[in-house]
């Protein structure tokens, strides 16, 4: 029988730049100490992340993919939103696996298939004594999954709600970021950055890809000027 692993698209393969020295934990530490240790195969084998949009749920279990694979572990990243289009089979064969993390679960909630196939999985993994990481935008407590049997399951290992990060960690994770683009940005850029736009770090990242694009193409440094000037084009 073919390996789960080597069936699922290449696109599931977690980004290098996410790893755990990159992050930046703010109030979050135990979080992200849990699941470093999870990632060495240490300690806790089912931990369930929750938050809003760019508190970096998606950041932390592709580092987690990231470090394991560097020791040899077998893992895959799934972000849920981009499978739902797929048969809940996809899930089968994946307790082989020595970690995998299954990011925005709350996108194949309500599907009946899904929640018995995602129920079933987290039963398999435990019996094979695997790892599994999940990944939410709501508390597993609410009201957004129809499985009882489910919601308990998701219960089984610690579950974290991941704070928002203060201005100074933002700026803290916006310049480690535009550190790995090989940038310089000074504090004063950051607070601009903070001040002028939306404040989630997902949109903020976004922006830095962009403003990164930006600053290699016309050789130019991060300033607020040069920020002016390539993100006020975009808007006109």
């Amino acid at each position: 029988m073919q390996q789960p692993y080597q069936q699922l698209p290449l696109t599931f393969e977690p980004r290098e730049r996410y790893t755990f020295d990159a992050f930046i934990s703010g109030q979050n530490q135990l979080a992200v100490d849990l699941v470093r240790q999870m990632a060495r195969a240490e300690g806790e084998t089912q931990i369930l992340i929750w938050a809003d949009r760019g508190n970096g749920k998606s950041h932390l279990l592709q580092a987690a993919c990231n470090l394991a694979s560097q020791s040899r572990m077998t893992v895959c990243y799934l972000p849920a939103r981009e499978i739902i289009g797929n048969s809940a089979q996809i899930f089968e064969g994946l307790e082989q696996l020595d970690l995998v993390c299954i990011d925005d679960i709350d996108a194949i909630m309500q599907s009946a298939a899904w929640e018995e196939a995602l129920f079933d999985l987290i039963n398999r993994i435990r019996d094979a004594g695997k790892s599994i990481l999940l990944a939410a935008n709501k508390s597993p407590e609410s009201s957004w999954i129809n499985l009882a049997d489910l919601r308990s399951r998701l219960g089984w290992g610690p579950v974290f709600h991941l704070h928002e990060l203060n201005d100074q960690d933002k700026t803290k994770a916006l310049q480690k970021r535009a550190d790995q683009f090989g940038l310089e940005m000074a504090d004063n850029v950051a607070n601009y950055l903070l001040t002028h736009y939306p404040r989630d770090l997902f949109d903020l990242f976004e922006r830095l890809d962009h403003l990164d694009k930006a600053s290699m193409a016309m050789q130019r440094r991060l300033t607020i000027p040069f920020i002016k000037s390539v993100l006020q084009a975009d808007s006109d």
